[in-house]
């Protein structure tokens, strides 16, 4: 049996992470720990690390689709893997991302008022105001804890969609972080 490391229950952190948002919405922020972290392997170390050892999600799709077999353990289909695809839907997330940042600076400049959704697949508004009180912190940035916490929601329940019908890391496949550290890694070398 192969000996656990400390990095092998960061999927732990991936449950933590969605519970804390479910309960304050202000967690959010640290999912930012995941946009940054693989990038700075990725400039710094020039690996891709962080994805095959410390990502939360991909063990946390792993442990699932393993371990709890709910994985139906078929091939990842080619597309998915493919340049095409993968850099398709890095534009798109990026996308939906600057989107967000931008809801984020009209909240900032007063043009628009706090909205206290959770948008599930970038389309479906799902009201979160059980997750916000009244706090310290400013509108705009309550504004890209929504934006922020939808986007990784989302991302992880494609994610799921994707372990259940494929093999368990297929996320792993078309990942945008992973997409990114790949490019910056080749950029390097």
């Amino acid at each position: 049996m192969k000996k656990k490391n400390w990095y092998d229950y960061l999927w732990i952190w991936a449950i933590v992470y969605f519970s804390l948002g479910f309960f304050n919405i202000m967690f959010a922020w640290l999912g930012m720990l995941d946009f940054l972290i693989p990038l700075i392997f990725a400039i710094f170390a020039g690996n891709k690390y962080f994805c095959n050892h410390l990502c939360g999600r991909g063990q946390l799709f792993s442990v699932l689709g393993n371990s709890c077999k709910l994985s139906r353990k078929m091939p990842t289909p080619k597309f998915l893997a493919s340049k095409f695809f993968r850099y398709g839907f890095l534009i798109f997330f990026l996308t939906m991302f600057s989107n967000m940042v931008f809801q984020t600076y009209l909240v900032f400049t007063g043009t628009k008022n706090l909205r206290q959704v959770v948008k599930l697949f970038w389309t479906f508004k799902i009201p979160w105001r059980w997750a916000y009180h009244e706090s310290i912190f400013p509108a705009w940035m309550v504004q890209f804890s929504y934006g922020f916490y939808s986007l990784m929601l989302t991302s992880t329940l494609i994610g799921l969609i994707v372990m259940v019908l494929y093999k368990p890391r297929t996320w792993c496949a078309f990942c945008p972080m992973g997409t990114m550290t790949q490019s910056i890694c080749k950029i390097k070398k």
